[in-house]
């Protein structure tokens, strides 16, 4: 598997401490949004869309038993929102975070919407679409070349998903 587009561990330990702490910031508000979807009965993913001046201009959640629609992952909910904020569905000035690794689906939006950087907290073992199962961002049916940076908040990212299927399950 090809995995030009990842910045793994090593590389995260190359960030100044700055753009570490502004990637941490984003990702704790896409934790928050995880949570609101985890109590009201969704799987906790939550994702924020940054633009290049480093705002937020569009945030969701995982909607998928609410809304009773497969499509309803936060990811996909994100990009929609941020192209009508834009008024451009070229989201290639903006930055991406999201809890989970994306999922087929949603890496193949974020690919279509051209979205500059992603950067995901913790990796899927099941549907992970980045690195984890599936690399699609690097591969030949890819026409956008994607940025990754991967680990951001992973502890928590990680331990939120499990708390919350180890609850739904007792």
């Amino acid at each position: 598997m090809n995995t030009n587009n990842l910045v793994n561990w090593e590389w995260l330990s190359q960030l100044d401490y700055q753009t570490y702490l502004f990637h941490r910031r984003w990702m704790q508000q896409a934790l928050q949004l995880a949570h609101q979807a985890g109590k009201q009965g969704d799987v906790p993913v939550g994702a924020v869309i940054v633009d290049s001046q480093g705002n937020s201009i569009a945030q969701a959640a995982n909607r998928k038993e609410r809304n009773q629609d497969p499509t309803a992952h936060a990811e996909i909910l994100v990009l929609g929102t941020a192209a009508r904020v834009k008024q451009n569905w070229y989201l290639n000035d903006c930055t991406l975070y999201v809890t989970l690794e994306p999922c087929p689906m949603c890496i193949g939006a974020i690919i279509q919407a051209r979205i500059n950087l992603l950067v995901y907290g913790t990796d899927d073992p099941k549907t992970g679409a980045v690195r984890t199962v599936i690399n699609l961002p690097d591969s030949a049916c890819s026409n956008h070349r994607l940025k990754v940076l991967a680990g951001i908040e992973e502890f928590h990212c990680r331990q939120q998903l499990q708390n919350w299927f180890a609850n739904k399950r007792s």
